[in-house]
């Protein structure tokens, strides 16, 4: 598993956004396995929850929506990855202390970067631009 996705690309891996079909396209093509961690797991499902709060979707099609990606789970499309957390807010603040001013990176886009760094990614997905600056910064290929 050498790619991390930050939580924007896979809950557009899920939802019919402006970005579902380039997320698609890229899993596609790759088909490799995802990590999917902790903190992807709560702000996943939040982003579901959030979904129906705003009226974008009902709660029986976020529910749905969370069922799909368990059964990307079960079949090893997205693996369960214990991330070292210590480890993982070190690289975090080290991160926000050299480029934050900078790039304007806000703490859970700092957080999953330091996760993929920690787990020894090779590439960083995501459709945020200044998420994917600041990967580049620290060298981490992004895409898509």
């Amino acid at each position: 598993m050498n790619h991390y996705a930050d939580s924007s690309f896979l809950v557009s891996c899920y939802i019919p956004d402006t970005n579902n079909a380039k997320a698609k396209a890229w899993l596609s093509r790759a088909g490799s396995p995802l990590v999917f961690t902790a903190l992807h797991n709560l702000e996943v499902r939040n982003a579901f929850k959030l979904g129906v709060f705003r009226r974008l979707f009902s709660a029986a099609e976020a529910d749905a929506t969370w069922a799909d990606l368990e059964k990307d789970l079960r079949a090893g499309r997205l693996v369960k990855t214990t991330v070292n957390w210590s480890t993982a807010f070190r690289i975090a603040a080290q991160l926000s202390e050299r480029h934050s001013a900078v790039v304007g990176s806000r703490s859970l886009d700092i957080l999953h970067i330091a996760a993929a760094k920690t787990l020894g990614a090779v590439e960083f997905l995501s459709f945020d631009t200044r998420q994917k600056l600041l990967a580049t910064a620290v060298g981490l290929p992004t895409s898509p």
